[in-house]
């Protein structure tokens, strides 16, 4: 089993349902899964970039990413309608935490002049959203092989819909969030 998933359930449990006055085990707020989103905007040779895209992204993530296409054309943009537009993956159980273990204590550290994640970045469901600049700070890429730098989108998807408790949670769950002034 994954370190964080031990953790989750030894020691973050307990601690949640005690700061939050819960009764049952399942009613503490979980991670229910995380979402890897990377877009595409090279306009020659789209589909190379789509499976460089695809390629390194399943090396990150250890599972196959699902293709996105563009749902509408747009000239400006040199774009129609079923053109690829990126990749995403959806990890769940294991595999999840395995990926943000591995982003909390070897990717995060590795970013130049990192304060901490924002804590605006909270949607009104309890999410939580980040991006990264850089695929190369994965230890799984080989840079040689990069052909371009890209960003990608995180989506920490959570069972509670209250800003706090999944604050609480991801917090308890290691993720390094920005120190506020009445910290």
């Amino acid at each position: 089993m994954a370190r964080l998933q031990d953790k989750y359930r030894q020691q973050i449990i307990p601690a949640l349902k005690d700061k939050l006055g819960l009764h049952h085990d399942l009613a503490v707020p979980s991670l229910q899964k995380i979402i890897v989103n990377v877009g595409v905007t090279d306009d020659q040779h789209r589909d190379q970039a789509i499976k460089n895209t695809s390629d390194q992204i399943s090396a990150i993530t250890g599972q196959k990413p699902a293709h996105r296409v563009a749902k509408k054309s747009i000239a400006t943009f040199k774009l129609r309608a079923g053109d690829p537009v990126g990749v995403s993956v959806t990890l769940r159980g294991r595999r999840m935490y395995l990926f943000l273990d591995k982003v909390i204590s070897l990717v995060l550290p590795q970013v130049k002049d990192f304060q901490g994640l924002s804590l605006n970045s909270f949607d009104n469901q309890g999410n939580y959203n980040f991006g990264l600049t850089e695929q190369i700070i994965f230890p799984e890429i080989n840079y040689d092989k990069i052909d371009k730098i890209r960003g990608l989108q995180i989506t920490l998807v959570t069972t509670t819909k209250s800003k706090e408790n999944a604050k609480e949670l991801l917090t308890l769950l290691g993720l390094p969030f920005e120190k506020s002034p009445t910290n």
